[in-house]
């Protein structure tokens, strides 16, 4: 008996995770919590200060979107927050609206991935062609190296935006004014975070590269070399109206949209157009890569998660990061790989993870504030090395067909020189027209007769002709139906159109077999069209009422029309 699904799907894997729940499988999600709550920590303030924000709108996100999607998402494994795919889209709407746009941004794209999960939507991003996400995520990736050679330099560019030549002209310009010391840090910081796994996997090597990086920062301060730290990039106001340097040591406030604080006043109607649009774009990113990530941890533990409770869970996610003033956020698949390798049962080790940040950010907010910059940066260049996935790109350069290589590599300078959107859009755009173009190749016409018999009908009656065809009758083949009537000669006085193998058509299908039809019907000449039931009855309405249909015929099969 099949199983009744739920009207809207949500918290599927924390009810499934919580059955059984033991002692046991809590140490196993505290320990892997533990692990990717060090990883996580800093790579979400070098996040938030790569889209233009202070560290701590990061770390809200860490903590509020990790603990809902957790809670509400489909996945027993996935990790949410924010991620690195991210940085290109929201960068622009926090230098052109501030952090009111993008908090209504995330609302609304938070609504909007709700409403595909409500609407069962989550099986589609397998749609998505393999060359597309390869070509923006690498795009992504170089967008992302280029942000970060500003902290690791310490070449101290104030506003490093624009298209891509204007930014890497501005760091060329600014190479002079290179730190050594910033250098050394990030340089440090970079060897640990590779090195350090070689030596073991028990401990984070984030964690690891970046006590590293701290450690040199306070022996070169301590000799009178100056390194960029939050402490000295960043500062907050307490209470009583005193500015601190550093982050502020305070848990992330939900708020109500449209109350007393203005960053969550309503926008108008010309902001909430321009917000419509980025936030489609931050849903559709979120969508697609929460539910990779969670389609790499179902390979790495042979388990199947929930697609639409998924993107239930991350628009949930989404809102109450918003309304806590943090920034976008999805499935993390570096964090789910982390968070399965160190050993996690259920969502709860997620839950730990957000948890343990809140606990970090209230209890050690003065000590994380000596992170180097540079550190961070480091951080970032590490990312986007595994983000660009280059041995993906040579296995496509190397395998796959020509045009493959193409969307991939359109996909990839488009997203690098203009944006992501591009980048994606005309991806797909051109994968849907290849695609169209190999099922257009798979459908076939042949001719059979008297003079011309064939293996699938033998011997054919003088007068008699046999059209079949093969594949789908759609917009992208319907032209070699119509190309067909030109072979007809006048002596045909039986005409069979054999559609047996065709497994679908369209609408624009039918109107071609329709003034396929109407093309070769003429006075003595009798017409048999056979097939596949539900297709010939669509033509049948089809030309029901035509002149010509009083000499079409509908037949179960070819030798029934020869016969007839």
């Amino acid at each position: 008996m099949a199983t009744k699904r739920a009207p809207f799907p949500l918290a599927t894997a924390l009810r499934d995770g919580l059955k059984n729940y033991s002692w046991k499988i809590f140490r196993d999600d505290l320990t892997a919590g533990l692990v990717v709550s060090l990883v996580a920590l800093p790579l979400s303030m070098a996040l938030a200060i790569a889209v233009g924000l202070p560290p701590r709108h990061g770390l809200y996100t860490a903590i509020v979107a990790g603990m809902a999607a957790a809670i509400f998402g489909g996945s027993k494994f996935q990790v949410s927050g924010p991620t690195a795919a991210f940085v290109v889209i929201v960068a622009p709407i926090v230098k052109d609206m501030g952090l009111h746009g993008l908090i209504w941004c995330q609302l609304l794209a938070g609504m909007f991935l709700i409403i595909m999960g409500s609407l069962r939507l989550g099986r589609l991003v397998h749609y998505v062609p393999y060359p597309v996400v390869t070509g923006f995520t690498a795009g992504i990736a170089v967008t992302i190296a280029m942000l970060s050679l500003n902290d690791f330099m310490g070449l101290g560019i104030e506003n490093l935006s624009g298209p891509f030549i204007a930014k890497a002209g501005m760091i060329w310009d600014s190479l002079r004014m290179a730190k050594a010391a910033d250098i050394g840090v990030g340089a440090v910081t970079l060897l640990g975070i590779l090195l350090f796994p070689k030596i073991t996997h028990k401990i984070p090597a984030p964690a690891v590269g970046i006590a590293l990086g701290a450690g040199l920062a306070y022996a070169l301060s301590h000799y009178g070399f100056d390194v960029s730290t939050l402490n000295t990039k960043f500062s907050y106001v307490d209470g009583s109206g005193v500015t601190h340097p550093g982050i502020q040591p305070y848990a992330p406030v939900l708020h109500w949209p449209g109350g007393s604080d203005p960053l969550f006043a309503f926008p108008t109607v010309d902001q909430f157009r321009t917000l419509f649009r980025a936030a489609l774009v931050v849903a559709a990113l979120a969508a697609l890569e929460s539910l990779l990530s969670a389609t790499v941890a179902d390979s790495m533990t042979r388990t199947h998660h929930d697609p639409d409770a998924e993107l239930n869970g991350i628009g949930i996610a989404n809102i109450f990061s918003g309304l806590a003033s943090g920034i976008p956020a999805t499935g993390a698949i570096a964090r789910t790989a982390a968070n399965i390798q160190a050993g996690a049962k259920t969502p709860v080790a997620s839950f730990i993870h957000a948890l343990l940040i809140l606990a970090y950010v209230l209890t050690l907010a003065p000590y994380i504030s000596f992170i180097p910059m540079a550190a961070l940066a480091a951080l970032l260049l590490v990312v986007a090395w595994r983000m660009s996935h280059i041995h993906q790109c040579i296995r496509i350069f190397r395998l796959a067909p020509k045009s493959d290589t193409a969307v991939m590599l359109i996909s990839f300078f488009l997203t690098v020189f203009i944006d992501m959107v591009a980048g994606v859009l005309v991806g797909m755009m051109l994968a849907t027209l290849l695609f169209m173009k190999r099922i257009a190749d798979f459908s076939t016409l042949s001719i059979s007769s008297h003079k011309k018999p064939d293996d699938f009908h033998g011997k054919v009656p003088k007068g008699a002709m046999v059209y079949r065809f093969e594949g789908p009758l759609f917009f992208g083949s319907i032209n070699r139906t119509l190309e067909g009537a030109d072979y007809i000669d006048s002596e045909v006085t039986r005409l069979v159109i054999d559609l047996s193998a065709v497994p679908m058509i369209d609408m624009t299908g039918m109107f071609g077999i329709k003034t396929f039809l109407m093309t070769v019907a003429q006075p003595g000449r009798k017409i048999f069209v056979c097939g596949e039931s539900k297709i010939t009855h669509r033509i049948r309405r089809k030309i029901k009422g035509e002149s010509f249909a009083s000499s079409v015929r509908f037949v179960t099969d070819v030798e029934s029309a020869l016969m007839a």
